[in-house]
């Protein structure tokens, strides 16, 4: 499983991934106190070219101030404006208290602005989990799982489920919720419930496909973008990712570490990056999974009418995913890839009848965005072969008149789509987040018409994928997105930080386009980049390789050799499908369906009901 399915399967999905797209998943049982169990997971992306020539160093440089693109040159000290910021604000007193069982929590105040440090303050929510050798420990090891919108302090709940004994054993598991994020302060921009339900219904429907579904979406995403500007204006236009950087920063005095180690996934590793360029001389290592290049999530004064994904590509790579899986689909012949035989071929003909007629399965609508949705859900998945094809497979023969069906095409469908249902009370801010950090960091189109012709160009370079990605950017068109955060981070991000960050890829990843991962390496001086050949997104805990060289370098800082390449552990269709276990037993237990007396039962923790928003990484 993925990361954030492996986080699901441990129960705490709702804390972990409030702002990020979760792929199913089947419960692990696995309790908290236990060891961890064994954990044994191509080509270079198309358009890394692109990101590069799209993402001018010299653009971003100058967009950042004169006093720190001169320190880049020649140093690696926080500049002194940054210091005078952070360093300004004492360090909290955090009081710790027991909390879930085997965690304990604390609040603690930061400013809304640092440029007024003992102005409006705005508070964050921590959790740690006690390194379990508290004679050697080494430090706190800060961990963010992305989204933006995600909630660290979910992650950290989730550690003992999916992190390294060695890394239980020698550090405190510290997950911090941005500002304005899960338990954290959180941004409101409709008020209540009420006024965001109408406009969240229509953004909640993945991309529009069609004339009217576009005006309607955009519609939608306008009256997001100035509800978040007027009424959530001032705690949205203090979100951007420079913002909980600093936050970042205070917080590791506060649990007592002169240096901060990290691990961040997605969109967390561009978290990771903006510490290392702001603060390069304050980390002791720092670890991303699944990357983000952050000159291209920012942009630069000549990207600005490009929508995000035009320098992400994202969509690239999901495209580039889905490809191969149908190619080693065919090669491995029905007896191991019930979808073998034409396979691409037959994914379009499913895409053009469900574009020409939508199919209700079980009182489901299944349109042709939900389709593309639902194939980017199990392309978030180290089991994405088997994930896809079935679910391709079921479809295939639900839309082929006279085709003859199993019996259990109706129940892989709505497995596969578990459509969102957003909470009607308490208020449910999981798009205002994601839109919040998004929106305030980067620059994007003046007006949503702008996004209408990126979708359809997009679709054609990386097709399904190209408007799934586009449009999750919709609500940042700078007509009705006016609130700004005036000291967000721009660049540069290639400053020579004291230690060396390390930068993890993988092949195949759907969401952080491999291309991104080789970049950023190659930004940052005497980074490392990590190759993977493991399928889904991030490869932390779903291959043995990967996973034992982040935890040597988080533990001794020790690098893997130059130009490594881990091979995922598992690969789609390498055995027949007589020898797989059989679906309704793997699926027995559902924690999308499961009530709290099942949860509990289980030895889970509490959680909220997950949720599936517009893909975000």
């Amino acid at each position: 499983m993925s990361l954030s399915s492996r986080l699901l399967a441990a129960g705490v999905a709702g804390l972990v991934m409030a702002g990020a797209f979760v792929p199913p998943a089947t419960a692990t049982g696995r309790s908290p106190g236990s060891a961890a169990p064994g954990r044994s997971p191509g080509s270079a992306a198309s358009g890394a070219s692109d990101v590069v020539a799209a993402s001018g160093a010299s653009d971003v440089m100058a967009a950042s101030g004169a006093a720190d693109v001169v320190a880049t040159a020649k140093t690696a000290r926080t500049s002194a404006r940054e210091r005078r910021r952070v360093d300004s604000v004492a360090s909290p007193k955090l009081h710790w208290y027991s909390c879930y069982s085997w965690a304990q929590c604390a609040t603690a105040k930061v400013p809304l602005d640092y440029d007024r440090p003992h102005g409006q303050q705005v508070t964050l929510a921590l959790l740690r989990i006690k390194a379990r050798d508290q004679q050697h420990r080494i430090g706190s090891l800060f961990v963010n799982p992305g989204g933006p919108g995600a909630s660290g302090v979910g992650l950290a709940l989730a550690a003992p489920y999916f992190m390294s004994d060695s890394l239980l054993e020698r550090f405190d598991i510290v997950g911090m919720d941005p500002r304005g994020i899960g338990f954290s302060d959180p941004v409101n921009c409709f008020g209540d419930p009420g006024r965001q339900q109408p406009v969240i219904a229509k953004l909640n429907t993945g991309f529009p496909y069609g004339v009217k579904e576009e005006k309607a979406f955009l519609k939608a995403a306008a009256k997001q973008g100035r509800a978040c500007s007027t009424a959530g204006r001032q705690l949205a236009g203090s979100m951007s990712t420079a913002e909980v950087a600093r936050d970042m920063d205070v917080m590791r005095r506060a649990v007592g570490d002169s240096k901060l180690t990290y691990l961040g996934f997605s969109y967390g590793t561009a978290l990771g990056q903006y510490y290392a360029n702001m603060f390069p001389d304050r980390f002791r290592a720092i670890a991303v999974d699944g990357v983000i290049d952050p000159r291209a999530w920012v942009g630069s004064r000549r990207t600005a009418g490009q929508v995000q994904d035009d320098r992400l590509r994202s969509a690239d790579g999901a495209w580039k995913a889905l490809q191969e899986i149908m190619r080693r689909c065919n090669a491995a012949g029905p007896d191991r890839c019930e979808f073998s035989g034409q396979a691409l071929r037959r994914f379009r003909i499913i895409a053009n009848r469900l574009k020409a007629e939508p199919l209700t399965v079980g009182g489901q609508k299944i349109t042709y965005a939900a389709f593309v949705s639902m194939a980017l859900s199990s392309l978030y998945d180290v089991e994405a072969g088997a994930d896809l094809t079935e679910m391709a497979a079921a479809l295939w023969r639900l839309t082929t008149p006279g085709a003859k069906a199993a019996g259990t095409e109706a129940a892989v469908v709505q497995r596969a789509h578990r459509k969102a249902v957003g909470r009607a009370f308490p208020y449910d801010n999981s798009f205002d987040a994601y839109a919040a950090v998004m929106c305030t960091d980067g620059r994007h189109p003046a007006r949503g018409s702008a996004w209408v012709k990126a979708g359809a160009k997009a679709d054609k370079r990386a097709p399904y994928f190209g408007r799934a990605w586009v449009w999750a950017s919709a609500s940042c068109a700078r007509d009705s997105w006016t609130v700004r955060d005036e000291d967000a981070y721009t660049g540069p991000f290639n400053r020579r930080s004291k230690n060396p960050v390390l930068v993890v890829g993988s092949y195949w990843d759907p969401a952080t386009n491999y291309a991104d991962a080789v970049t950023s390496s190659e930004l940052i001086p005497h980074s490392r980049l990590l190759s993977s050949t493991n399928w889904g997104h991030t490869a932390y805990g779903t291959s043995a390789c990967v996973t034992g060289a982040m935890d040597r370098y988080l533990l001794t800082r020790a690098l893997p050799a130059r130009g490594r390449t881990c091979v995922g552990d598992i690969q789609p269709f390498r055995t027949p499908l007589s020898d797989n276990p059989d679906e309704t037993v793997k699926d027995a237990f559902d924690l999308n369906t499961a009530t709290p007396a099942e949860i509990a039962a289980h030895g889970l923790p509490a959680r909220n009901t997950p949720k599936v928003l517009p893909p975000v990484r």
